[in-house]
């Protein structure tokens, strides 16, 4: 498998994909798979993280999983992909717009088979064993149809996004509060804005990306 998951900065983005993706930028076609921004709709960070991914030059094909309600048909999605990138906001809608018709199954399958995956904040989080610990980060209550909070078991660790504390939303604070609460039950790994997770090769490694 080949998951980079980011925080904020995409600055590992254009060596993870150059390395796995044999094309220039402008032939590359990642897969933007939007579910978590669905409650932020118009907001300026929704509108500034999509912007920065299209100005390193890729073609962008927007995706709502949890609008695709046939997994035969998302399949047919990534088919056409080089790599997904799964954007920010809210982790549990994310969770519950991947399970609502069978999407998060289709992903993580086409992953565990080799197709690269770029998580972004909650595109991160996501990929974990829980999504349990940003309950002090994210609103729960904005995906009640979501039964369990398991994530798609791609790593191993609950990546932790945005744990420098820089963003007003998640002061230093609320993450120390997060690693007290959920530090003794769950892996975590604390991503600052400026970093990602690399996972390849069966191994995890903290790299830079401003």
């Amino acid at each position: 498998m080949n998951l980079l998951l980011l925080s904020l900065g995409v600055g590992a983005v254009p060596a993870f994909l150059t390395e796995r993706v044999n094309r220039p930028a402008p032939a590359v076609r990642i897969g933007y798979l939007n579910d978590a921004a669905s409650p932020y709709e118009g907001a300026g960070f929704v509108v500034a993280e999509r912007a920065q991914l299209a100005d390193l030059g890729y073609v962008l094909a927007d995706i709502s999983a949890g609008d695709i309600d046939d997994p035969s048909e998302f399949s047919a999605v990534l088919d056409g992909l080089d790599a997904v990138y799964v954007a920010g906001g809210n982790t549990f809608v994310l969770l519950a717009a991947l399970r609502r018709h069978g999407a998060d199954a289709v992903l993580t399958g086409r992953v565990r088979a080799g197709l690269p995956y770029i998580g972004s904040s909650a595109g991160s989080v996501v990929t974990g064993p829980s999504i349990e610990p940003v309950s002090l980060m994210d609103d729960p209550s904005a995906a009640p149809d979501l039964a369990d909070r398991r994530g798609l078991g791609l790593v191993d660790t609950v990546v932790i996004p945005h744990a420098d504390g820089a963003l007003p939303p998640y002061p230093p604070e609320l993450i120390a509060r997060l690693v007290e609460t959920y530090g003794s039950t769950y892996p975590l790994t604390l991503v600052n804005d400026d970093q990602a997770l690399l996972v390849e090769d069966g191994s995890a490694r903290l790299i830079s990306s401003p």
